[in-house]
């Protein structure tokens, strides 16, 4: 059936994907939202709260790499569906947080080495076994779930945490996931015909050994390293930031929603642009528009610049997201896309652990964000020139582009 095709059985699995993608980035996407308020209690600086996030992101990195491995090797299924399963139970368990940072630390360390099971890295390979000449939009309307979540579920924490408090807040956002997300993947989460007719081995493309000797591997790394420092930086304290300035908690979180309204609406832009023109180019150009984005940012001081900030961040930050994915599966074909995508995650997971320190630290010391933000930006600057060094990909997934 053709893929262009409202009836293509690959759309119903890209919606399944968006909804694990959505429900897996919860607790990525409200942990600024709880930031304020669980280090009021617990009398934490903004710095060791934001080390939960740290602690998160690098379990990420570390286990990107190993877990792609396995859904190369055993197939994405089995791996999303307790991925997200445990995602869901250690966000439920924040509502029994004790004072001890060690404790929000390995909650959060758990949720960052599960996560990544019901990430990108295993929802890409699906949905590239499905799909060719329209790749690129059903990866952007998958890597949509997760921007979703941004724009929806903030306001809604916000609400709880207003009503009930933030312990309640976390054991309904927890309880929800499991009781929604993990059904509707157990039960349209589907493999491609290419990926479940042949063994990894025999998959089309270059092998792991082949990927990592080549200099697209490498700058794809590089790039999305440095842009990642930017996006966790503002996504992990832009709301604390707004409510030093003077702004209100709904006013902070509606920034946040605006950040991730503009970064679905950059992500479904994205994947349409890069089914017509270079992802490359694509990429440069959004980065540009994120890092004039964080240099606004930092001086901020109304919700209206505080707003537009919002929009040019997120839109900027769907360039290294979106475009990495698309551009290794086209350079180096499905057969260690998984694993492939694993060492990329393991780039953003890292720079996810410094951004949000930087930031913090920048701050206990100074009082303010406004330099360290400027300076981040400029790294956003200088990964979209990066971006630009490489080639326009071929289009074709039967055999992968050799490496250079």
């Amino acid at each position: 059936m053709d893929e262009s095709s409202r009836h293509y059985p690959g759309w119903r699995v890209v919606w399944a994907c968006g909804v694990g993608a959505f429900f897996a980035s919860i607790p990525f996407q409200v942990f600024g939202v709880f930031l304020r308020p669980i280090a009021e209690e617990f009398s934490w600086s903004r710095e060791s709260a934001s080390g939960a996030y740290a602690a998160m992101a690098l379990l990420a990195a570390v286990s990107a790499p190993i877990i792609g491995r396995v859904i190369d090797r055993r197939g994405a299924r089995r791996v999303v569906v307790p991925s997200l399963t445990i995602v869901c139970l250690a966000v439920a368990s924040l509502s029994m947080l004790t004072s001890s940072r060690v404790h929000l630390y390995a909650v959060y360390g758990v949720i960052g080495f599960a996560a990544i099971g019901a990430s990108a890295v295993a929802y890409s390979r699906v949905i590239f076994s499905w799909f060719d000449a329209r790749r690129g939009r059903a990866l952007g309307l998958m890597l949509a779930g997760g921007m979703v979540s941004g724009i929806v579920v903030p306001p809604i924490a916000v609400n709880l945490i207003r009503m009930f408090g933030w312990r309640a807040a976390w054991f309904i956002l927890g309880a929800v996931s499991l009781g929604v997300g993990v059904p509707i993947v157990i039960r349209l989460l589907r493999e491609g015909p290419a990926t479940v007719t042949h063994a990894a081995a025999e998959a089309p493309g270059a092998t792991v050994a082949e990927a990592v000797r080549s200099r697209l591997f490498w700058t794809l790394i590089a790039t999305v390293f440095g842009a990642s420092l930017m996006t966790s930086g503002a996504l992990v304290h832009v709301s604390a930031m707004l409510t030093d300035r003077g702004l209100t908690p709904a006013a902070a979180a509606a920034v946040l929603s605006a950040m991730g309204a503009a970064n679905l609406t950059g992500r479904l832009g994205t994947g349409w642009l890069m089914d017509r023109f270079a992802a490359p180019r694509v990429a440069a150009a959004l980065l540009t528009t994120g890092a004039l984005g964080a240099l606004l940012m930092a001086s901020a001081g109304t919700l209206g610049r505080a707003l537009l900030a919002a929009v040019l961040i997120g839109i900027g930050a769907g360039g290294e997201t979106d475009v990495n994915p698309y551009l290794l599966s086209r350079y180096f074909g499905l057969r260690s896309l998984a694993t492939l995508y694993g060492f990329n995650w393991m780039a953003i997971g890292t720079a996810f652990a410094i951004g949000p320190l930087l930031m913090g630290r920048a701050h206990d010391a100074t009082g303010t964000y406004s330099q360290m933000l400027t300076q981040l930006a400029v790294v956003t600057l200088l990964t979209a020139g990066l971006m630009l060094t490489l080639p326009a990909p071929a289009r074709e997934t039967t055999r992968a582009r050799q490496p250079v």
